[in-house]
């Protein structure tokens, strides 16, 4: 698996997609929270805290990770190498983590750059320092959990077609319909107890609960399992293409 993830990681770094998709993270971000007029500039928010970062970098990585993962098994199907891996002596398992594990570094890195942002708002306070550490360190441990559940149904649809372009698509879809899909669905109906039961089901709700601060381990559970979940499917599928 550690050969696997190194590859990886040495793939994304030793071309421009690596450093582009980081840029881009952090250009989005800077433009929107700095430069542009509007709800997500800080500035004109009026308040000293990064709620808006973590409003904003959801919907990014809704694109930015497929585009990371749209390869992992798409590119190797096209040519010809996936055949190669699977006949060699390491377990799908392993390959999935593998691929797993190298694109969420890589969006790991791109988020890193983004604590200079904590040390921003806390001198723009009225008085420095004044900001809530704990909903900060909480946003950040959702925003990971997050970036894994993206990036396992991002690898899993890398796993539907050999084309990369249909394979971001796809992968795209999948992490909107379960960031936002649910919340749109539960407004449909009108029992309160209904719309949080189907909310629930989503990834939003479970992220914004974490992003207030409070580390539930529901939240925590819901994350790894949908992981665990698409992780699997790709394990599945992976064993029924031919060899």
């Amino acid at each position: 698996m550690f050969a696997i993830f190194k590859r990886e990681v040495r793939s994304f770094f030793t071309s421009p997609i690596g450093y582009l998709i980081v840029g881009l993270f952090l250009l989005l971000n800077g433009l929107f929270l700095w430069v542009f007029k509007g709800d997500y500039n800080i500035f004109d928010y009026g308040f000293a805290d990064l709620g808006n970062l973590f409003l904003l970098a959801p919907w990014i990585f809704i694109f930015l990770v497929p585009a990371i993962t749209m390869k992992s098994f798409s590119e190797e199907r096209k040519v010809g190498t996936l055949e190669l891996l699977l006949i060699k002596p390491i377990s799908i398992w392993k390959l999935v983590l593998g691929k797993f594990w190298g694109a969420f570094v890589l969006c790991a890195i791109a988020v890193l750059p983004t604590i200079i942002y904590v040390f921003a708002i806390s001198s723009l306070g009225i008085v420095e320092g004044n900001f809530d550490s704990g909903v900060v360190l909480g946003s950040y441990f959702g925003l990971f959990f997050l970036i894994a559940a993206y990036t396992s149904m991002g690898i899993f649809a890398s796993t539907i077609s050999d084309n990369q372009i249909i394979s971001f698509i796809i992968g795209i879809l999948i992490c909107f319909l379960m960031f936002n899909g649910f919340e749109a669905v539960s407004s449909l109906f009108s029992n309160g107890e209904v719309q949080q039961f189907v909310q629930s089901m989503g990834a939003k709700a479970h992220f914004n609960s974490i992003a207030r601060g409070i580390v539930d381990t529901r939240d925590l559970i819901f994350f790894t399992s949908v992981s665990l979940f698409f992780l699997y499917l790709t394990f599945q599928r992976l064993k029924q293409l031919p060899r």
